[in-house]
């Protein structure tokens, strides 16, 4: 079964991802995990990708392709795969249907997750962690049970991330927006697309994708 999990940041696409991987038994296919292990495997690609990075530049196109191309070609893929923040733009949507085709594969679904984006925001603004165990809390949604201890290991200390504000917020949905909302109507054309109401319980949007698979 090959799947990609569309969604602005926030919407829970990793966490279905997840899900999915135990469910399926298919691996999550995520960009960022796919250029760390090419740099630590030192394959040609991954020299190249490192040399970009480390000039602070974004990994061109035709590397990302080629780096997908060469994973989903490798034995745990064999059952299938869950691409999740790939692709994000319509010339790489293209450059997959490419890739799938020269392998004869195709695409079973492709899973867009709708939620309410002012919602999305208190969601991932709100969010802060015990800076000793990790564990989450959230302003409106999950505070510890005793005010400022954390309900897990006692600690005291807690920890918000500099990418979890407003600002930065609105702004990647402004760059969902720009570049990869435009790759609905590309998946809509062939029939593939799905939509799941992300707003619900994990739970639920869980049980919504299965049903859809």
């Amino acid at each position: 079964m090959n799947l990609i999990l569309l969604g602005p940041p926030g919407a829970g696409k990793g966490t279905q991802a997840q899900r999915l991987m135990a469910r399926y038994n298919i691996p999550q296919l995520s960009t960022g995990e796919m250029l760390r292990a090419a740099v630590a495997e030192g394959s040609d690609l991954g020299k190249q990708a490192k040399t970009i990075m480390e000039a602070g530049d974004l990994v061109p196109d035709d590397l990302m392709i080629r780096l997908i191309s060469q994973r989903i070609g490798r034995e745990d893929c064999s059952n299938g795969f869950i691409l999740d923040g790939f692709p994000r733009t319509t010339a790489q949507a293209a450059a997959l249907d490419g890739i799938l085709a020269e392998r004869n594969l195709q695409l079973d679904k492709v899973i867009a997750i709708a939620v309410d984006e002012e919602a999305l925001i208190e969601r991932i603004s709100g969010r802060f962690s015990c800076a000793d165990c990790g564990t989450g809390y959230h302003d409106s949604f999950k505070q510890p049970v005793a005010e400022g201890v954390c309900d897990q290991c006692g600690g005291k200390s807690f920890a918000r991330r500099k990418d979890d504000n407003r600002e930065t917020v609105e702004a990647r949905l402004h760059t969902y927006h720009q570049q990869t909302a435009p790759i609905i109507p590309h998946y809509e054309a062939n029939g593939r697309l799905a939509r799941v109401d992300g707003m619900a319980e994990i739970d639920a949007v869980g049980d919504a994708i299965v049903a859809l698979l």
